[in-house]
């Protein structure tokens, strides 16, 4: 090993011992700031934290170099455990999670890292998660077990429908009117309305496939290196198993007979993992050619409302017809986000129909200059 290579290879090693002395601190005054189940998980926490520090103690040592005595905690580590104390660890939890969940993979290509350390920090971030809602159960997925009818689409085909009418409703509004303001022919507003449709539509498609594939890609990643954490490291696996509902309340007895279970048949714990650790339905990933198909549809739907007086008539007419036309359908997309969402949809309908009327009445105004100086 060269000198430079060792030189930053003991920089990086004494930059890693010091961030987990640091998270070893913090965890040790959340669990001097809590009490019960939730104080010895947070000192749980620290004790690995600790074993990692040591690896990093033992590589600096190996390679003769000096190991730095324990400092003073961060300011960070400091701030945040004052507050845990004096208000409650609740108001600093998502922050500390939020940072764990961006440390999580700080290992994964470390070659320098222990076995199971990668694993560590991922439980880490997933503990964490857990324990942020103070251990309550997720009302979400139980009512969405007991009552199908409030589960979200999560194919990707709803979400991309409603948004594609709205995109294409109002990109093409704009369109059309551009045109109509610059004095054009009603010709070349019916082509331009027709060109930005089957424009629009395809790049929706086109947009959403790539997004939702890469997406589902993504999501089968993470379900495989599960899979292989859970062939190779059955153990750490039922550890953070039984770290994450005792999290959500159990005691440590019933949160270890219920990891015992869950391990005892590998299909229903990599489907547990899935969903407890990753947060993802292995069911419901998503369907690329649903969501690309729907987006071009919904969008070619949304932009052929202002194209439809064009087909038939011309000049004032059939722009008159087009803004009201656009203003209905506006305002009817509007209300059903409105009604999916369960707010107001008069409210909801309104502010549709500003949005539009405000891009339209922008692209007409230059459509317009632009005509007249062209005159």
């Amino acid at each position: 090993m060269s000198a430079d290579n060792r030189a930053a290879d003991i920089k990086r090693w004494r930059d890693m011992l010091a961030s987990e002395r640091d998270a070893e601190a913090l965890y040790t005054r959340l669990a001097a700031a809590e009490t019960g189940e939730r104080a010895e998980i947070f000192s749980e926490l620290a004790t690995i934290e600790h074993r990692h520090a040591a690896h990093w103690e033992a590589k600096l040592r190996d390679a003769g170099a000096e190991v730095p005595p324990p400092g003073r905690p961060s300011v960070r580590t400091r701030l945040l455990g004052t507050a845990a104390r004096r208000i409650s660890t609740g108001t600093v939890l998502p922050l500390i999670e939020r940072a764990e969940r961006a440390d999580a993979n700080m290992y994964d290509a470390d070659p320098d890292a222990a076995p199971g350390m990668a694993a560590d920090e991922r439980g880490h971030a997933r503990t964490l998660a857990r324990l942020v809602d103070g251990g309550r159960p997720n009302p979400r997925a139980q009512i969405s077990r007991r009552e199908p009818w409030h589960r979200g689409d999560r194919s990707g085909s709803l979400r991309a429908g409603v948004f594609g009418v709205s995109d294409g409703l109002v990109s093409n509004t704009a369109l059309v009117m551009g045109f109509a303001g610059s004095g054009t022919s009603p010709g070349v507003t019916l082509l331009a309305g027709i060109a930005g449709l089957l424009a629009g539509s395809f790049s929706m498609a086109a947009g959403e496939y790539i997004s939702m594939s890469s997406q589902r890609e993504m999501y089968q990643r993470e379900i495989a290196l599960e899979e292989s954490e859970l062939i190779e490291k059955p153990e750490e696996e039922r550890a953070e198993l039984v770290l994450i509902y005792r999290a959500k309340g159990l005691p440590r007895s019933d949160a270890e007979h219920m990891a015992d279970r869950i391990m005892a048949d590998r299909s229903i714990a990599l489907d547990t993992l899935a969903r407890e650790e990753l947060g993802l339905d292995p069911d419901s990933l998503g369907s690329p050619w649903g969501a690309a198909v729907s987006s071009l549809l919904a969008f070619a739907i949304g932009a052929f409302v202002v194209v439809i007086p064009y087909l038939f008539t011309g000049g004032t007419t059939a722009m008159v017809i087009a803004i009201a036309l656009a203003a209905c359908a506006a305002f009817g997309v509007g209300a059903s986000i409105g009604a999916l969402n369960g707010r107001p949809v008069l409210r909801s309908g309104l502010r549709q129909v500003i949005v539009g009327t405000l891009a339209a009445g922008v692209t007409y105004g230059v459509g317009h200059l632009i005509g007249t100086s062209v005159s």
